[in-house]
């Protein structure tokens, strides 16, 4: 008799998301501060309880217990300029349904949020509400006020000058395709831009666009 098959929800980690094994799962969660993640019987329920609150799973939730507090008075930290624009993205499994949104860390204010936009990655969606928030500023003409992401993949394909995700294409995912081509013809043609700065999630608490945080 074969095992049941099981579906991971990755909360808080390195890529949330949907995972349909523990190896897969592990990746994501191991050496991660605070990382959430609990395992389902079905793709479902997993869904469900990816896009709902992690705390109402609490009770029987698997974490890996971070020795830095979760810090959300941002006034507290001298690092973080409160009129800076967060981002972040989501992903329900891989590939998924996924949104992108940035937010203002002062007031927790959302100033755009994209999707959920069927077959994409997390990294996808980290990259474009990259993007999003250096073009929105720049339309604005304002820069000098800096973007956050926690995304270090999504910086790296920034410094590039283009993404490397491995992506494939399907008859869903052509909106996907098609905002990465602008993004990188964005980020190709505008050599300089705001300040990009790495969110120090393991002294900072989650970043402010961080979709668990619902």
């Amino acid at each position: 008799m074969s095992a049941r098959r099981k579906f991971y929800v990755v909360w808080v980690g390195h890529n949330p998301g949907i995972y349909d094994s523990w190896e897969e799962c592990e990746l994501q969660v191991k050496e991660y501060p605070g990382a959430k993640y609990k395992s389902f019987d079905s793709q479902t329920a997993a869904t469900l309880a990816f896009r709902g609150n992690p705390s109402e799973h609490l009770g029987i939730l698997k974490s890996i217990v971070s020795h830095q507090p979760s810090v959300t008075n941002y006034e507290a930290i001298p690092e973080i300029n409160l009129d800076g624009i967060a981002v972040d993205g989501a992903c329900s499994g891989v590939p998924g349904p996924m949104e992108y949104r940035g937010v203002k860390i002062g007031t927790g204010e959302e100033i755009f949020h994209l999707g959920p936009l069927p077959d994409g990655t997390n990294n996808v969606a980290e990259y474009l509400a990259l993007v999003h928030a250096l073009a929105l500023l720049n339309k604005r003409g304002d820069h000098r006020t800096p973007v956050y992401s926690d995304s270090r993949t999504a910086l790296s394909w920034l410094r590039n000058r283009g993404h490397r995700s491995k992506l494939e294409r399907t008859a869903a995912n052509v909106r996907i395709f098609e905002l990465l081509a602008r993004a990188d013809a964005w980020v190709q043609t505008h050599p300089t831009y705001n300040p990009v700065i790495k969110w120090d999630t393991e002294n900072w608490g989650e970043i402010p666009a961080d979709f668990g945080r619902k």
